[in-house]
């Protein structure tokens, strides 16, 4: 095997284990709120967001919707389905909450959701490497 073949195959090896990562990590971001209850976690939010112009309605809502969306996003990337859509579903996603997060001048968790967001981005720009997954799996032979 020549040396550039064996980068590419480090390239798609590395892709892999990083969407691999982030689907586990969002993943389990979902599961463990829902196992906890997913009305407990909406009403944590509740405090968070008291001092700030969002209606608590609209931030109960998002707090129950939240855990199931990233359950979805996460078991894609885990398995690389769909995952140029988990991608740009998890970067607006990630606005969403990094919007949240600046509202209530939460720097830290806002410096935390913009490192997820380059992760997301880096997915998403590198998908040519994405071949050990489902998608890889369902488009190979197939042009990019």
């Amino acid at each position: 095997m020549t040396a550039e073949a064996q980068m590419e195959r480090d390239r798609i090896l590395a892709y892999a284990l990083l969407r691999i990562v982030l689907g586990i990590n969002i993943l389990m971001h979902g599961v463990s709120r829902i196992y906890a209850g997913v009305s407990v976690f909406a009403g944590s939010l509740l405090p968070q967001f008291e001092k700030t112009p969002l209606p608590a309605s609209m931030v109960h809502a998002f707090g129950v919707t939240l855990p199931f969306a990233e359950t979805v996003l996460g078991a894609l990337l885990l398995f690389g389905l769909s995952t140029r859509y988990a991608c740009a579903l998890g970067l607006l996603l990630l606005a969403v909450l990094t919007f949240g997060s600046a509202l209530h001048q939460d720097w830290n968790t806002a410096g935390i959701q913009l490192v997820y967001a380059l992760v997301y981005a880096a997915l998403l720009g590198l998908r040519r490497y994405d071949k050990l997954s489902v998608d890889g799996w369902l488009h190979r032979g197939q042009p990019a």
